[in-house]
C-alpha cells in the first residue's frame, strides 16, 4: 500500500524534526550556557511560549506515530473486508495531519513574533528591554546594532540562529503534514483500487 508507505516515512521525519524543535527550544533558555538569565526572568517573552517544545515537539509525536503505524493499520477491517478497514485508517489520519498542522503552524508564528521583536537584553545604559521591538524585524538585515545589547553576550545571534531554526522546522513540519492530510484523502479513497491493483499483480 503506497499511501501508507508515505504516511510512514513523512512519519519517520516529523519524529526528528520534532526531536530537533524540542532540542532548539530548550537551548533558548540557556543563553552562553548559563542559567541566571532564565532565573532571573532576562530571557524574551516568546521563550516562555514552548512552541519548540510542545508545538514542534511534543504535539507532533502524536500525528507522526499514527503515520507510522498506518503501513499496517486494518483498522480492524470493516464488514470482513480488510481494505475497507484500510481506507478508514488513512481518512482517520487526515485529523492527526490536522493536529499537526495545529502544532507546527503555532511553532512558526511565535518564532517569527520573536525574530521581529528581537531579544531581550541589558543595553549601554544597564536598561533591560526589548531594544529591537519598534525596528519591525529591519535589524535582522543589519547585523551593525546588534552590539546595542550588551548582555547576555552575542544574545542576537543566539536568538536569530534558534528561532529561525525553529522557524524552517516548523515549516517543514507544517508541509509534511499538509502532504498528509492530500496522502490521506488519497489513500482513503483509491486505497481499494490500490490493493485490488496489487493483488491481481501478486496473483
Amino acid at each position: 500500500m503506497c499511501y501508507g508507505r508515505c504516511a510512514r516515512c513523512i512519519g519517520h521525519s516529523l519524529v526528528w524534526l520534532a526531536t530537533l524543535c524540542i532540542v532548539a527550544n530548550i537551548l533558548l533558555y540557556f543563553p552562553n550556557g548559563e542559567t541566571k538569565y532564565a532565573s532571573d526572568n532576562h530571557l524574551s517573552r516568546f521563550v516562555w511560549f514552548f512552541s519548540g517544545i510542545l508545538g514542534g515537539g511534543l504535539l507532533m509525536f502524536l500525528p507522526a506515530f499514527i503515520f507510522i503505524g498506518l503501513d499496517q493499520e486494518d483498522c480492524c477491517g470493516c464488514c470482513g473486508h480488510e481494505n475497507c478497514g484500510k481506507r478508514c485508517a488513512m481518512l482517520s489520519s487526515i485529523l492527526a495531519a490536522l493536529i499537526g498542522i495545529g502544532g507546527s503552524g503555532y511553532c512558526v508564528t511565535v518564532a517569527a513574533l520573536a525574530l521581529e521583536e528581537g531579544p531581550r537584553c541589558m543595553d549601554a545604559s544597564g536598561q533591560w528591554n526589548y531594544t529591537f521591538a519598534n525596528t519591525e524585524g529591519d535589524y535582522l538585515l543589519d547585523s551593525s546594532t546588534w552590539s546595542q545589547c550588551v548582555e547576555p553576550k552575542h544574545i542576537v545571534e543566539w536568538n536569530v540562529s534558534l528561532f529561525s531554526i525553529l522557524l524552517a522546522l516548523g515549516g517543514i513540519e507544517f508541509i509534511l503534514c499538509l502532504i498528509q492530510v492530500i496522502n490521506g484523502m488519497l489513500g482513503g479513497i483509491c486505497g481499494h483500487c490500490s490493493s485490488r491493483q496489487q493483488v491481481l499483480l501478486e496473483s
